[in-house]
């Protein structure tokens, strides 16, 4: 039996510039993905994926030699053509992927509604087993920057550069002494990541000044050192990538009460949030928000 693992993902940066050559500064999760992959005798894929209350969600066979489906008991169908696409673009690239027939057990420790990288944890756990680059599966299946493929592979916060197939990657070391004040908020909506790529690829891209600032501002949330410093910084971030989104930042348009500072993540709008300042917990939760999750709780650290 082959056994691979794949951490979630948060960025920490904005999708949108850091598909446009911006430094990414992202982290990864304590919750991620397992896959394991089993010989059998048949001339199928059995295949079956369970979500993080182990209910079996996906439940499938497909024949090896076209990954047709052959036998189908899932309850979400529609994820089962993305499947073939991805299997049928993986042997593209190795030929001799899965060759004989598998059983293929996937498990998220993560509820799929949290957006922190079910299809990237897998492209990766995919690309372990074909043994082949993640970044070109995810270039010709989901599109994206490849951060979230980048944190996955890495399993450590990093500061990242698009660049095709070979991205530039700086591991960080990133554990402030005022994480116990750093909280992520879930806003109870699934955001699209596909869809938000798209979206973005239409929209004229930004300047080279707005790509450096960016850049920078992601490199100074690595090294700050005090949580003023933090969320002036944060604060700074949502003013640019608003201004040049043509989007209200989150804390002005739906938290503009709140004490502290918010981050908006990813594809800036939704999944979850950052939110900085003690009285995080109780303010959202008054706002009837239930998933608020600490930096610890959330973020794996290797120290």
């Amino acid at each position: 039996m082959l056994k691979f693992y794949s951490p979630g993902k948060l960025l920490i940066s904005a999708e949108y510039f850091v598909l446009n050559g911006a430094k990414a500064f992202a982290l990864p999760t304590r919750k991620g993905q397992h896959m394991s992959v089993t010989t059998n005798k048949e001339s199928f894929i059995s295949w079956k994926s369970y979500t993080h209350e182990n209910t079996l969600w996906m439940d499938v066979k497909l024949d090896i030699k076209n990954f047709s489906c052959i036998e189908n008991n899932s309850t979400a169908p529609g994820l089962i053509k993305k499947l073939q696409e991805i299997l049928l673009s993986i042997r593209t690239i190795n030929p001799n992927f899965c060759s004989s027939g598998s059983d293929v057990v996937t498990t998220l420790e993560f509820d799929r509604s949290w957006g922190l990288g079910s299809s990237s944890t897998l492209i990766n756990n995919l690309s372990q087993w074909a043994d082949i680059n993640p970044y070109e599966i995810l270039s010709i299946t989901f599109g994206g920057s490849g951060y979230d493929i980048a944190v996955a592979k890495e399993n450590s916060a990093l500061l990242y550069t698009k660049n095709d197939y070979s991205p530039q990657i700086d591991h960080l070391n990133f554990n402030p002494d005022f994480r116990n004040e750093l909280y992520f908020i879930h806003l109870n909506q699934k955001q699209d990541s596909q869809k938000e790529v798209a979206a973005y690829n239409k929209k004229k891209a930004p300047s080279k000044e707005q790509i450096n600032q960016i850049s920078q501002i992601s490199l100074a949330l690595t090294e700050s050192k005090t949580l003023e410093d933090f969320n002036n910084l944060i604060a700074l971030h949502e003013d640019l990538v608003g201004s040049v989104l043509n989007q209200i930042p989150i804390k002005r348009r739906l938290f503009s009460d709140f004490e502290g500072q918010i981050k908006s993540l990813g594809a800036w709008g939704g999944d979850f949030i950052l939110a900085s300042g003690a009285s995080s917990p109780g303010y959202f939760k008054s706002k009837g928000y239930e998933v608020i999750l600490s930096y610890d709780e959330m973020i794996f650290s290797k120290e």
